[in-house]
């Protein structure tokens, strides 16, 4: 519970800001908007390439020194981060409160190892939904609080977000116990596997799971779609201004709640990791082809429960993971994948608005403001058959492989 608690104040504490952060960039330019967007958009490129070599170091340092204080440094860090923000004199300095949030908000990588630490492999599934859970809720209430204060002042969704977080590092200091034992850490900190391709090194001690790691990073790449060109594409499509637009994610964000509670547990159960996982990847093939094609708003609002079903695949693919992996290399498995997941934001964005810039532009052959969605849907394709291919019983055994290093007991002087 306090791992679902720390993530969605976490997820709250990045929403609040989501509404004001594009503002506050245009004061500090003079209000020119093309010039404030320019510097968002590096911001986002920036926080993506830096969590690249966070997240594999954080998950280093979780095997070898236990999970509970990498993740209440982790609070600890961003709620001074958000202050420092918050008194931000100028852009650059704005700039550099961004990078130090990239660094520490890497605790989502030691957050999957400590469920992994605590839960059944039976129950992974569900516990990893519930994760999912909270990043929808986040993300329905936080842009909704950040948007309230913002007009009030830009400065004071900051505030708000350093309380949650110097809040959340408080509560976590009384009550989060450790997961992972002093037998069963890392002999010493592994800087091969925490380097931001060493984890490369890694899941090649771990050859079963290649085909899940794949899977992973197709998936967040394709749901890079969503903060790349929604906005926009719901402009250009259907004439969505930013309330609508507003209102269109929320909804998102609360079937997003309802299938990671209240159906991942019993479609896990009754269909298993493996059928789970490709049922979640084909409905958001589906959902995604609904989108870039539907000519109306209302068609596109179709797509959604359907889109809204691909969050079924996440928790069964990294229920199926964990099942291959020692307890000593879960922070770094979760690291390297977090890594991975990161570089996929460096790269998507540039593709989709490009994508989305040149199909709405003069020079297109076919006006097609969801193009972007199109990619991303036959992405999920790839990602179908790549699933079906490596997680047949030939490629995954329930016992975890040997390789990884174990705690050795020296012998006194």
């Amino acid at each position: 519970m306090f791992i679902f608690i720390t993530v969605l104040i976490d997820v709250l504490a990045f929403g609040v800001i989501i509404p004001v952060l594009p503002h506050l960039v245009q004061q500090f330019v003079g209000g020119d908007l093309s010039t404030a967007a320019y510097w968002t958009g590096l911001f986002s490129f920036t926080f993506a390439l830096v969590q690249f070599f966070s997240a594999p170091i954080q998950g280093a340092l979780s095997d070898r020194f236990g999970r509970r204080p990498v993740i209440l440094l982790s609070c600890l860090g961003l709620g001074a981060d958000f202050v420092f923000m918050a008194l931000a004199p100028s852009l650059a300095w704005l700039f550099v409160g961004r990078l130090i949030s990239a660094v520490t908000a890497a605790s989502f990588t030691t957050a999957n190892a400590y469920i992994a630490d605590v839960s059944a492999p039976e129950q992974r599934a569900k516990s990893f939904g519930m994760i999912g859970a909270a990043f929808g809720l986040g993300f329905i209430v936080g842009p909704l609080i950040g948007g309230v204060l913002g007009d009030i002042n830009h400065r004071l969704p900051f505030w708000f977000a350093a309380c949650l977080s110097l809040l959340n590092f408080c509560y976590g200091l009384f009550v989060l116990p450790e997961s992972l034992p002093p037998e069963k850490r890392c002999a010493r900190f592994d800087w091969k596997h925490a380097k931001p391709l060493g984890g490369v090194q890694l899941l090649r001690e771990n050859p079963r799971i290649w085909g899940l790691v794949a899977v992973v990073f197709i998936a967040n790449f394709a749901h890079y779609v969503y903060p790349s060109t929604f906005v926009l594409f719901a402009d250009a499509a259907y004439g969505w201004k930013e309330k609508q637009a507003g209102y269109v994610l929320a909804l998102v964000g609360v079937l997003s709640v309802i299938v990671n509670v209240g159906l991942i547990g019993r479609v896990v159960k009754v269909l298993g990791e493996r059928r789970a996982l490709l049922l979640g990847l084909c409905c958001g093939v589906a959902g995604f082809l609904v989108y870039g094609l539907a000519p109306v708003g209302w068609l596109f609002l179709i797509g959604m429960p359907i889109s809204a079903l691909w969050a079924i695949a996440g928790p069964a693919t990294q229920a199926l993971i964990t099942r291959q992996v020692p307890a000593n290399a879960q922070g770094r498995i979760q690291g390297a994948m977090s890594g991975l997941v990161s570089l996929a934001g460096v790269v998507a964005p540039l593709v989709y608005t490009a994508a989305f810039g040149f199909f709405i532009g003069p020079h297109t052959p076919v006006h097609l403001p969801g193009i972007a969605f199109l990619i991303a849907s036959a992405l999920l394709a790839v990602a179908v058959f790549v699933a079906w291919r490596f997680t047949d019983p030939a490629h995954l055994s329930a016992t975890p492989q040997p390789r990884a290093e174990t705690a050795k007991v020296e012998p006194t002087a």
